[in-house]
C-alpha cells in the first residue's frame, strides 16, 4: 500500500547529510546548516528590490519585482481590488541538477503506475489485451 503523501525533508535532514559527508557529529553540523539558511534568507530579504544569488553546480535564487495589478478581482465578492507591486522568489536549477532531475523514472528503477504515458505498453493479441 502506498501513501499519497510526498516525503518531506527538513533542515535537520540536511544537517544529517552534511554531518555524514563531513564525518562530523550532528550537533556540530546543525549550527552551520542553520547559519547558511539564515544567511540566504537574510540576503534575499535585504534585496533592494531585486537580487540574484548564484550557487555554482546547484542553481540560482532570484528575488524579482512583480507588477502592480490595478484591476484584480476578488472571486468571492466579485469586487475589484488593487494589488501593489511586491517581490517574489524564483529558483532556477543549475545544468548539473536539471540534467539529474530530467532522467526518466524508468531509468532510475522507479515503478511506474499502470496506464502511465511512459509505462511499457501491454502486449495486445488481435485487438484484445493479453491476460
Amino acid at each position: 500500500m502506498s501513501s499519497d503523501r510526498v516525503p518531506t525533508l527538513t533542515k535537520k535532514d540536511v544537517a544529517r547529510r552534511v554531518a555524514a559527508l563531513r564525518d562530523e557529529p550532528l550537533y556540530r553540523a546543525e549550527p552551520w546548516v542553520s547559519a547558511v539558511f539564515d544567511a540566504l534568507r537574510e540576503l534575499m530579504v535585504e534585496a533592494d528590490p531585486e537580487v540574484r544569488l548564484e550557487i555554482r553546480d546547484f542553481g540560482v535564487f532570484e528575488v524579482k519585482r512583480t507588477k502592480a495589478k490595478p484591476k484584480a478581482r476578488n472571486p468571492r465578492t466579485n469586487e475589484t481590488v488593487f494589488i501593489p507591486s511586491r517581490r517574489k522568489t524564483h529558483f532556477k536549477p543549475s545544468k548539473l541538477l536539471r540534467e539529474a532531475l530530467q532522467r526518466p523514472l524508468s531509468e532510475l528503477g522507479y515503478e511506474l503506475p499502470a496506464g502511465a504515458a511512459d509505462a511499457e505498453p501491454t502486449p495486445k493479441l488481435n485487438g484484445h489485451v493479453k491476460d
